[in-house]
């Protein structure tokens, strides 16, 4: 019977030895914050989250030439005179090379003769073209050519105010019909009237004040 009772004495010593080590352990562990996340209140257009998270920087760097406005297309609007050879006739080819030369134009891009603003060839006033196709000039066998005609005409908006172009191009214009005793003829093949002249000019006056005067 003494036995039991020292058994049953170990046995109670070591149950209360083991609460006693529990205890403490639970004491030294870290304690967890469980006040619920503050919930953040979503805007429009947002879902609502239960923590604010980073949202990273999408709005493009002007600095660093990133972002830039969108500037509208101007249309473009062409201009162009003819000048032809009278009665049906045609152009030395020879003749009709050294008479625009001779009014400034230079051989250049597309195999077409060109007004430029000054040296740089990047800006050109306006143009001369042949009427047969493909409009360019052959300028190595220029001497056996014969050409009915060509076509003067600027593109705007141009390198130089578009009324001061018209003026240069029509006076180029007539420089050569001069030369060549050429007819001088508007875009639709009509005679250039001082009233169509006068008309063509206030189309390119309406034009920049449409589409280029802010």
């Amino acid at each position: 019977m003494d036995g039991l009772r020292w058994l049953l004495l170990f046995f109670g010593v070591l149950v209360i030895t083991g609460v006693y080590l529990y205890s403490r352990r639970e004491r030294s562990k870290p304690e967890i914050d469980t006040e619920p996340l503050a919930r953040v209140a979503p805007t429009l257009g947002e879902e609502a989250v239960d923590q604010e998270v980073p949202v990273p920087d999408l709005a493009p760097n002007v600095e660093d030439g990133a972002a830039e406005s969108p500037v509208a297309e101007v249309p473009q609007k062409i201009v162009t005179l003819r000048l032809i050879a009278r009665d049906g006739g045609a152009f030395k080819g020879d003749e009709l090379i050294l008479s625009m030369r001779g009014i400034g134009l230079r051989h250049g891009q597309f195999g077409i003769f060109h007004q430029y603003d000054g040296n740089d060839e990047s800006r050109t006033i306006y143009s001369a073209a042949s009427l047969v196709e493909p409009g360019s000039f052959d300028i190595a066998n220029i001497k056996e050519q014969e050409i009915p005609g060509i076509s003067l005409f600027l593109v705007l908006p141009g390198p130089v105010d578009g009324v001061e172009a018209f003026d240069m191009m029509l006076e180029a214009s007539r420089a050569l019909a001069q030369t060549l005793k050429a007819e001088l003829l508007d875009e639709s093949g009509s005679t250039l009237s001082i009233q169509r002249e006068r008309y063509m000019r206030e189309e390119v006056i309406q034009y920049q004040h449409s589409h280029l005067v802010t």
